[in-house]
């Protein structure tokens, strides 16, 4: 089943930021897409394969905090 929520994140604030979350979550299996402006990302997963944990620690061993 697919699951789709935003993310409020902190510590993003430039295009290496987008490509970084991004290409994490797309390594798990996931989708993202960044909002620079409202600091979140929207995310789209299934939660069959992928757990939210799995999804926030993704963004976070880029270095970003998930809130």
């Amino acid at each position: 089943m697919m699951k789709n929520l935003i993310l409020q994140v902190e510590g993003m604030s430039c295009q290496h930021c987008v490509i970084s979350i991004e290409g994490a979550l797309k390594e798990i299996g996931a989708n993202g897409k960044v909002d620079l402006a409202s600091n979140t990302v929207d995310v789209t997963y299934d939660e069959n394969q992928i757990s939210l944990e799995t999804v926030k620690e993704a963004i976070e061993e880029q270095g970003y905090e998930v809130l």
